[in-house]
Order: structure tokens, then C-alpha cells, then sequence
């Protein structure tokens, strides 16, 4: 995608990286809207950022984004970019049913039907314009999993695939599809994320990536160096190193 000059929607990106980039995609010459449930956030971005657009957006519920749909294009018939940012991650105990099926029935409605349904609100409209963008956003993990978030590994691993086949499906449209793939990044996804050593700076992540859509318009993934270890493990051979690394492990899987 082009760096500047495009119409940005970012549902769920009040806070963490979706906050963190459409600051930086405004910084590089985009109208950028942000979207989220809290009026209060939505609020509070607009004083701060007086730049930024802001929409109401609940990306669980099917009429809250027919809605938000509606506002967005509305007011911004220029949009040509959708960021569907909007996550979250449980750690879940697979032991028993009741310790993690409503955990992983909301990680999945957010993180897979979520933008599934944004894809399919606003999938029209970008093939409209002469130069559109999808940017999915998945994650280091769904290619080496973390013990302790099943569904969120598996989410974000179902994201990557429809990544690639979204790309085969619009490749004779305007629309082109990009994956963006985060290592674990210094916010409050989980508790104590923020203070993790293991973590990447959240500013150190986007700066890095948006310098990599800058220069690199037309990659198909948005890898920092950070998030190679995890992406790779399986085409380097040392898959196996890799899990047991992540998850604190011997070789054996112990």
C-alpha cells in the first residue's frame, strides 16, 4: 500500500497498536479514523488528536458495524484503507470445558468473525476505488503456538490463511491484501504484557512497520525482525527449539 495519502479506517484502535499506528499513518499524511466500543476513549483521542476521525464501532455485534458502516462512508467516501485491528487474548486451561469454552468462543467472535464481517461491510466499497487496501492482522503465534492461548493461536492462524486467500480472490480487483504480523509488543493484551522484557517496544514495533510499508508498498506481509523467529521456525527446521523457547520448555516439550 501506498504510505500517504489514503482514507484509514481502524476499528479497534483506541488504545495499544492500532492507537500507536493510526497516529503514525495520520503523522505520514492520512485521514485516519479510529474506531472502538467507549465513547469515553473515542472521546478523550479526539481532544488529544484533534486530527483523528472517530467512530463508535463494536466489532462483535453485526448492527453495530452495519452502522458504523454506514457513518464511516458517510463521512469519509475517500476510504480506501481498512485495518482490522481489533483482538483479544485469553489464557485459557483446555482441561475443562467450563475453565475455557466461553474464553474461546469470545476470541473467536472478535478475532475471526470480527473481521470477517468488517471484510464483508467494506469489501464493496474498496473495489470502488482506484488503489484500496485490507490490512489483516495476525500474529507471531499463529505460527508457533503459545501454550497457554489455544484460541488465540488458532485465531490468529486463521487469519493469516484467509490473508492469503483473500489475496487469490481480489487479485483481479483494486484491492490488495496485507497481513500485518506482530511479535508480542509492550501493551496490556495480557497482564504484565506491558513490562515484558520479552515484549517488543510498542514504538520500537510501529516505527518499524510503518518504515517496512513505506519502503516495501508492495509486501504481502508486514514482518519486523523480531517477529522472524517465531514466522520461520518451521521452514529453518528448529520448529521444535522454538516452541520449547517461547514456552519455556526443554526440547522434549517438557
Amino acid at each position: 500500500m501506498n504510505i500517504s495519502g489514503n482514507t484509514v479506517f481502524i476499528p479497534g484502535s483506541t488504545s495499544g497498536i492500532g492507537l500507536a499506528l493510526a497516529l503514525a499513518l495520520h503523522a505520514r499524511g492520512n485521514t485516519v479514523v479510529v474506531g472502538g466500543r467507549r465513547t469515553e476513549l473515542l472521546d478523550r483521542i479526539a481532544a488529544e488528536h484533534p486530527g483523528l476521525g472517530t467512530v463508535v464501532i463494536d466489532t462483535t455485534d453485526p448492527a453495530s458495524i452495519r452502522v458504523a458502516t454506514e457513518d464511516v462512508l458517510a463521512r469519509y467516501p475517500d476510504l480506501n484503507v481498512l485495518v482490522t485491528m481489533a483482538g483479544i487474548m485469553h489464557i485459557e486451561d483446555w482441561h475443562r470445558p467450563a475453565d475455557f469454552l466461553a474464553s474461546a468462543e469470545s476470541v473467536v467472535t472478535t478475532n475471526v468473525l470480527g473481521p470477517i464481517r468488517l471484510i464483508a461491510a467494506f469489501v464493496e466499497h474498496l473495489q470502488s476505488r482506484p488503489d484500496a487496501t485490507i490490512m489483516t492482522v495476525s500474529s507471531g503465534l499463529a505460527f508457533t503456538p503459545l501454550r497457554i492461548t489455544p484460541s488465540y493461536n488458532a485465531s490468529k492462524a486463521a487469519i493469516h490463511m484467509l490473508s492469503e486467500s483473500l489475496r487469490l480472490q481480489l487479485a483481479d480487483t483494486t484491492v490488495k491484501v496485507v497481513e500485518l504480523v506482530p511479535p508480542s509488543v509492550r501493551t496490556a493484551l495480557l497482564p504484565g504484557q506491558e513490562s515484558s522484557e520479552f515484549a517488543m517496544p510498542l514504538e520500537d514495533f510501529v516505527a518499524e512497520a510503518v518504515e517496512l510499508l513505506a519502503t516495501r508498498p508492495d509486501a504481502k506481509e508486514i514482518q519486523v525482525e523480531q517477529v522472524k523467529f517465531l514466522r520461520y521456525g518451521e521452514a529453518r527446521g528448529d520448529y521444535d527449539e522454538v516452541v520449547a523457547t517461547v514456552n519455556h520448555l526443554d526440547p522434549h516439550g517438557r
